[in-house]
């Protein structure tokens, strides 16, 4: 069984629920994957970013966020003194495909609840919700 400690980014991401996470990919995404971006289907999976030194086919210029963790000798982002920095702002473009804004929430989640605890309840339910939950101004997520 993988270690989920290890499987959760610097960032906040939780690693071992990515659909291109080796024990979550389908034979199906890895085919369009390489249909439609030309990637060999051996290189579709990855193993976590820890694993992989934040480098994939889908981080072509490495992981800024891994790389500044691992300078400034941190495990996450929330263990810094520099909490939150730029590198984990909220970006609208693209909000809907990809998981970036989840980052700081789960960072503060983390920091709230502990590391295990997140991953034994949280992780899984925050993802579902984010892609999808349905937000309601003035009260956030609708139930």
């Amino acid at each position: 069984m993988e270690d989920k400690e290890k499987l959760t980014a610097p960032c906040g991401l939780a690693c071992f629920l990515c659909e291109l996470y080796e024990a979550n990919l389908t034979d199906e995404l890895a085919e369009t994957i390489h249909a439609k971006m030309g990637v060999p289907k051996e290189e579709v999976a990855c193993r976590g970013c820890r694993q992989q030194d934040g480098k994939h086919f889908h981080l072509p210029a490495g992981c800024a966020t891994l790389d500044c963790a691992k300078a400034r000798e941190v495990a996450l982002c929330s263990d810094c003194e520099e909490f939150p920095c730029l590198l984990l702002a909220p970006i609208a473009d693209r909000a809907a495909q990809y998981p970036h804004n989840m980052k700081l929430y789960n960072l503060c989640r983390i920091r709230n609840v502990g590391l295990s605890h997140w991953i034994k309840k949280e992780a899984g339910p925050i993802r579902e919700k984010y892609f999808k939950g349905k937000f309601v101004v003035g009260k956030g997520q609708a139930d």
